[in-house]
């Protein structure tokens, strides 16, 4: 079992909770109403709490499921609190015609907010590649990018508690890449594929 704290209350802090939840997880929601963070851990149940916005995140893993222009602000506004904290950042940083990232430089919004974080905290890029509803409804592999071994490795435990399997993808740099695939199944359901009823995966070849 992880412990873990969800910033936000929108679908994915939602969807996530709720498999979190599922998968035996305790799980902690914060969001700047209060009220709207109260409602989700009551509709996520299972013993979900609320936490007070700013305050140190009762888990050991923080997801900050917020639109990416928000998270490299909130973990600068949390500072401190998020001390020794593997922070999870699940954002698509997509520009407004949504066939390519918001930020020109071979940067993401994980390592961004690796800079924002306080020492002793580790950045994992996670979910970013899985739409909503097939997260709710599918078992998607799940790419992670990090630079700390055992911040990866704790994450890795979280999402095989969802029932889904993780897939490593090197150090946080590749976060880039994960954004830019971002991009890619966006181009997918708008094209090759037609419809948001897929994930990218791996497949090996058969033996």
């Amino acid at each position: 079992m992880s412990n873990i704290s969800i910033i936000g209350t929108g679908n994915m802090a939602r969807t996530i909770g709720a498999r979190a939840v599922a998968g035996g997880n305790a799980v902690e929601v914060m969001g700047r109403d209060q009220s709207k963070a109260a409602d989700l851990a009551k509709a996520l149940g299972g013993g979900a709490t609320t936490g007070e916005w700013g305050t140190a995140p009762a888990g050991d893993i923080v997801i900050v499921a917020l639109l990416y222009d928000g998270v490299v602000p909130v973990v600068t506004q949390y500072g401190d609190a998020l001390g020794g904290k593997v922070i999870v950042d699940i954002s698509n940083p997509f520009n407004s015609t949504f066939d390519g990232l918001a930020h020109r430089e071979e940067t993401s919004i994980a390592q961004e907010v690796a800079k924002a974080a306080p020492d002793g905290a580790s950045v994992v890029k996670a979910f970013n590649t899985v739409f909503r509803h097939v997260l709710e409804k599918g078992r998607p592999d799940v790419f992670i990018a990090g630079d700390n071994a055992q911040a990866k490795a704790s994450v890795e435990t979280f999402i095989e508690s969802l029932g889904l399997r993780p897939l490593d993808v090197g150090g946080l740099k590749m976060a880039h890449w994960l954004e830019g695939a971002g991009v890619v199944t966006v181009g997918l359901a708008n094209h090759g594929v037609g419809n948001l009823d897929f994930a990218l995966g791996v497949s090996g070849l058969p033996v």
